[in-house]
């Protein structure tokens, strides 16, 4: 942003780093607190939803979930674009590594949140080594070794306080990920309000230091921005060369920068989760897989990250105007709530810590409002536009959740159970130990089962359906086989007519569909089924047909010793 001015412009480069360091300090100072008032996690969520009411929490939700994927496709392809610094030839294949890249991270997530947290510690203790090494060897060095140039004007231009401001602006989207932690607080081990705070330090005391670190090395160095080679890329290559460290720190950042997704992938499931918890949010995104990881969660978030990066075609440039916008609506809405909060506890030495979160609100919200102005045309109205429709699906979802409730009577005393007579419908194809599983269940349901067979209009169809009638009578379970003609080759039409009628002539109090069908023990071999019951259950239920629908799987490996063993 400082380039744009000419290369006066960049001698601003520390002054603007050290204002953002600032905002780091008040931030994890900030989140802190919100760690310790909220050990439950939520971050801004929960603060808000504590302290300003339900629509500020869904907002800073809103801009949370818009952060967290564009967090997620920004690691991603700033990863890639590093890897790409050091191997142009990988350049045109960007989008293919980006959603390798994702994959990985994905999996590793999906494959344990615990598992994965390890998987990742040894690459970032080695790129918090290098990056440091290559700070320390730069400032050594009295003069920088040959670095690729960039394409910076000479011309000075005036330096105004509007592009400080947006410099400012865009320079804090390295303080993405600070509410992560405060978010994420039930992911860590017990004691985990405590663990957590020490996170947070440890994050912001690295992070100062190495944003500190490069704007001097960047200022020593006199480097400019390049379209091609990362700026990153430049000093470590002015500060130990071009060799084989060179390509090993490239290496470790583009890891570590895919791994900075991994942020989103901590935080947005476990902020799903609390939005599902509270019915914002489908239940499901409520529930933990076997490895205790929020899998739906992580699919969503992944889906989304990929489709933004195909999108951009893994363009760092064409995501970052969106990025870190929907972070600030939270830092704010988050230190606003808990300044609240420090007033109504009122514990001593409440008035400084109110004031801590006060300024953070103050800064973050200038930060945001410069943010809007200044990428408003470059992307930012995508953000104005996707929070609000996504507070008003949250919206949505609350009020469908609120109706099920009512009409389900949710924590109300229900009256005393009653008995109910029902009739018992069992569709059947052809004559087989499935059937008399279904009957068998039907006769322990319901006063009267009727089963029923489709026929269609062709001869060898009416040859079939005269076989199974025979079969039928000689059987002879005292259960009626009705049999309903289709002039459609359909199985949902008949059945459906055949229930509208049992609807309005029938005496029982309630009519049930039973359809029993196999179960195989192995996924991959229900491909190796036709899929009735699935089709007869669609046809059903959008019918509009007030039936009860109970489908009976049977596993065969129960009844694998009398299968026939020959071919068919």
């Amino acid at each position: 942003m400082l380039a744009t001015a000419g290369v006066a412009a960049l001698h601003y480069t520390m002054p603007v780093t050290l204002a953002i360091v600032l905002l780091l300090v008040v931030l994890v100072v900030s989140y802190r607190q919100v760690i310790e008032a909220f050990p439950s996690g939520g971050g801004a969520y929960a603060v808000a939803k504590a302290h300003l009411g339900v629509t500020p929490s869904l907002v800073a939700a809103a801009s949370l979930v818009v952060d967290y994927v564009l967090n997620a496709a920004v690691g991603v392809s700033a990863g890639v674009e590093a890897l790409t610094s050091a191997f142009p030839v990988l350049y045109p294949d960007r989008v293919w590594l980006c959603l390798g890249v994702l994959g990985v991270i994905t999996a590793a997530n999906l494959w344990g949140v615990a598992e994965s947290a390890r998987l990742f510690i040894a690459p970032t203790i080695l790129f918090i080594v290098a990056i440091f090494t290559v700070i320390v060897a730069g400032l050594l060095r009295p003069h920088p070794l040959p670095f690729p140039a960039g394409s910076v004007t000479s011309a000075p231009l005036t330096v105004g306080i509007l592009l400080l401001l947006r410099a400012f602006a865009s320079g804090c989207s390295a303080l993405t990920g600070v509410e992560a932690i405060a978010n994420a607080v039930p992911e860590f081990r017990e004691p985990r309000a405590r663990r957590a705070q020490h996170t947070e330090v440890g994050l912001g005391v690295i992070l100062g230091l190495m944003l500190i670190g490069i704007a001097a090395l960047a200022d020593k160095f006199k480097a400019e921005p390049s379209t091609t080679v990362t700026t990153l890329a430049q000093l470590t290559q002015g500060s130990i060369g071009h060799n084989f460290f060179f390509y090993a720190v490239q290496l470790l950042t583009t890891v570590l920068l895919a791994l900075a997704a991994n942020t989103s992938f901590g935080g947005l499931p476990v902020l799903a989760s609390l939005l599902a918890s509270d019915n914002f949010l489908p239940h499901l995104f409520f529930l933990r897989a076997q490895r205790q990881v929020h899998r739906y969660g992580v699919v969503v978030l992944a889906v989304a990250a990929a489709a933004l990066l195909v999108a951009s075609s893994g363009s760092t440039q064409a995501l970052i105007p969106v990025f870190a916008i929907g972070v600030f609506v939270g830092f704010t809405l988050s230190q606003a709530g808990m300044v609240r909060h420090w007033r109504l506890q009122g514990t001593p030495g409440w008035p400084g810590r109110a004031l801590v979160n006060g300024v953070g609100a103050a800064f973050t919200l200038a930060a945001l409002a410069i943010e809007l102005v200044s990428k408003f045309t470059e992307g930012a109205w995508l953000v104005v536009i996707v929070v609000p429709l996504l507070v008003l699906m949250f919206a949505w979802v609350h009020t469908v959740y609120t109706r099920m409730g009512r009409a389900l009577e949710l924590g109300d005393l229900p009256r005393p159970p009653e008995r109910r007579t029902s009739t018992v419908v069992v569709p059947v194809a052809v004559m087989s130990r499935l059937v008399r599983e279904g009957i068998s269940a039907a006769l322990s349901l319901g006063d009267e089962v009727i089963a029923v067979t489709i026929c269609f209009d062709d001869p060898a169809e009416q040859a079939v359906s005269e076989n199974l009638r025979a079969q039928w009578q000689r059987w002879d379970p005292g259960v009626p086989l009705v049999t309903l003609h289709s002039s459609h080759r359909s199985l949902g039409e008949p059945l459906v007519a055949y229930l509208r009628e049992l609807e309005r002539t029938y005496t029982h109090d309630q009519l049930v569909v039973l359809i029993p069908e196999v179960q195989q023990a192995r996924p991959w071999q229900r491909i190796l089924h036709n899929q009735r019951g699935f089709a007869l259950e669609q046809a059903i239920q959008h019918s509009g047909v007030n039936v009860v629908i109970c489908r009976l799987r049977y596993r065969l490996s129960a009844v694998a010793g009398q299968l026939p063993s020959g071919p068919p």
